[in-house]
């Protein structure tokens, strides 16, 4: 006879009673995590930019009745980095469960003439920062054995892309970062994985979505036919966050309408 699972398959996917941080839930693909997140059962600290005037993820996880809180840091701050996980165990009751490293930049400009300042600053807030978070994530999660790690990752994770060179190389680093944290911690029961977005219509995809040229482009390569919209994301923030991904280790799962495997 086959074994069934140790919990009733709806229960798996439950994320009540835990305890998530997340980075770059303002808008776009990280709020729809963070509001994914909570409808599971979730509590949540999320990082916003000290000043920050966006509330309405806040309010919308604020409104489901689940726990909602709010650590202040601009993740190029690489210093105030190193402050915000204690700051959010202390938010959270002095646990947590889940990071999601979802913040990132974006700059557009051809290789000959990417500044050396805005190198720096796209790996600072896409992948320095990711790593002195998840750094901190180990510290506390694998002498308990138990925790969850997404990086945000990217299709450039995988391809070159083309005028975005700090971009591109910084998500492939994340994504290596991803299986070499995944290979360290595994045995702790820590599991490590990222979700690679495609073509998603979100406010860093601007430059494409409002040229018809390169949007039409983009879709004719997508086999799913459209652009991906943040909500589909939900479903896959929750699988790798709760009992149901126990032993999805180190992958980087891509949500891109099938564009990769084109």
């Amino acid at each position: 006879m086959a074994e069934t699972p140790s919990l009733p398959s709806l229960q798996l996917f439950s994320l009540k009673g835990q305890n998530v941080l997340i980075t770059g839930a303002t808008k776009g693909i990280g709020a729809a995590c963070a509001i994914a997140l909570a409808q599971a059962g979730a509590s949540i600290c999320l990082v916003q930019r000290p000043g920050s005037t966006n509330l309405e993820t806040y309010n919308t996880i604020a409104a489901l009745g689940t726990t909602v809180k709010i650590v202040e840091c601009d993740l190029a701050d690489l210093e105030t980095v190193k402050t915000v996980f204690q700051k959010a165990l202390d938010a959270l009751g002095g646990d947590i469960h889940v990071l999601v490293n979802c913040a990132g930049i974006q700059k557009y400009a051809p290789a000959i003439a990417f500044g050396e300042q805005d190198w720096d600053a796209i790996f600072d807030v896409n992948l320095k920062a990711s790593w002195l978070l998840a750094q901190a994530a180990g510290k506390h999660m694998v002498p308990l054995r138990r925790g969850k790690i997404i990086n945000v990752c990217s299709l450039l994770t995988f391809q070159g892309g083309a005028y975005v060179p700090a971009y591109a190389a910084a998500k492939g680093a994340l994504g290596q970062l991803t299986k070499a944290l995944s290979n360290e911690w595994s045995k702790d029961n820590v599991q490590v994985n990222g979700i690679a977005p495609g073509c998603v219509d979100t406010d860093m995809t601007k430059n494409l979505t409002q040229d018809p040229v390169m949007f039409k482009r983009c879709i004719d390569r997508i086999p799913a036919g459209r652009w991906g919209k943040p909500e589909d994301f939900a479903g896959p923030v929750v699988f790798l966050a709760s009992k149901a991904s126990q032993y999805v280790c180190g992958e980087v799962l891509v949500v891109d309408g099938g564009w990769l495997g084109r």
